[in-house]
């Protein structure tokens, strides 16, 4: 794991916030821990850091963990709402919840406005972990890290904000649940069918790679699936060209679909289920002629956490079962 070393600020505009805000990390959770707030040091994704338990001013940017978060009650002062929609009004709030923006445009100001004595970092926001700790030295990322087992991520992060969230039996269900969903999808599935995993936006379906491709690889490596082709990926989050031609050319049995795009209403929008079952050239595979397709939920793109993949193994258990 890499040390937690300081770098210049990336953002102009961070220095200036630093200064009104009279750095608002000296204010803020050492501050608070020496008044006699319990703390709990755990593992993130950069080492070992203390932090306080069941912290009072959160900031939480990784969407990952927005519904485990939601689920538990706990209140943000500031969090990214263009990227909550309206999947979790308990965080995103009113006006009194600091809006963070996007990842591409990040308002750092309103993250030391928010004065938090705690920041739930990562993910899409990962990028800029530097200037987030000079705001806030309490900072954890959890989100499941490259090359690792992605189930095991998943668990490790709950986990980790259930030490920090003081709900370590509701963490523990959270994986369990995981597991179980697991465990029902591997015995369910017949590893002599094939399996292609997919991604649509714009209106064009794209392709995602065993192990690699946004959402849908990890189930290949978690459930033992058979891939019907075996490409490794360009694009993993945007899933790589293909033609359809392709596709009915590997023969899938089985599809597991993402739509990047289901959340978002736009002009012009085609959902999966229109590209992929309306294509001339992918009605006689068999995954198309059988109905064996698992379209994920529309706001998987969005979510991301334990509880959307526990939900993807189950629907990936039960229709491998029928």
């Amino acid at each position: 794991m890499s040390s937690r070393l300081f770098r210049p600020l990336a953002v102009a505009s961070l220095t200036a916030a630093l200064a009104l805000a009279g750095c608002a990390s000296a204010a803020s959770a050492p501050a608070d821990q020496a008044a006699g707030a319990s703390t709990v040091t755990v593992d993130d994704n950069h080492g070992s850091i203390e932090v306080r338990v069941a912290p009072e001013r959160v900031v939480a940017l990784d969407n990952t963990t927005f519904q485990t978060l939601s689920d538990w009650g706990v209140t943000l002062v500031a969090a990214p709402k263009p990227l909550m929609y309206d999947l979790w009004p308990s965080l995103s709030g009113g006006d009194d919840v600091l809006d963070v923006g996007l990842h591409r445009e990040p308002d750092i100001e309103a993250v030391v406005a928010s004065e938090p004595d705690l920041i739930v970092g990562g993910y899409r926001f990962r990028e800029i972990y530097d200037q987030l700790r000079q705001i806030q030295p309490a900072i954890i990322e959890t989100s499941p890290r490259d090359g690792e087992d992605h189930a095991a991520e998943l668990k490790r992060q709950t986990a980790i904000l259930g030490q920090v969230f003081d709900k370590e039996d509701e963490a523990a269900q959270l994986s369990s649940d995981l597991d179980a969903a697991i465990s029902d999808a591997r015995e369910a599935y017949d590893p002599s069918q094939t399996v292609m995993g997919l991604i649509t936006s714009g209106g064009k379906i794209a392709y995602a790679a065993p192990g690699e491709g946004r959402g849908v690889g990890t189930l290949f490596p978690t459930l033992g699936l058979t891939p019907a082709l075996e490409r490794s990926a360009e694009d993993a989050s945007h899933g790589d060209d293909i033609s359809v031609e392709a596709i009915a050319a590997a023969n899938p049995e089985w599809l597991f679909v993402l739509d990047r795009d289901a959340m978002f209403g736009e002009d012009g929008y085609v959902s999966a289920k229109e590209l992929v079952e309306n294509a001339e050239a992918l009605k006689n595979v068999p995954a198309v002629q059988k109905d064996q397709i698992v379209y994920l939920d529309a706001s998987f793109y969005l979510d991301e956490g334990i509880q959307a993949y526990t939900k993807l193994y189950r629907s990936a258990a039960e229709a491998f079962a029928s």
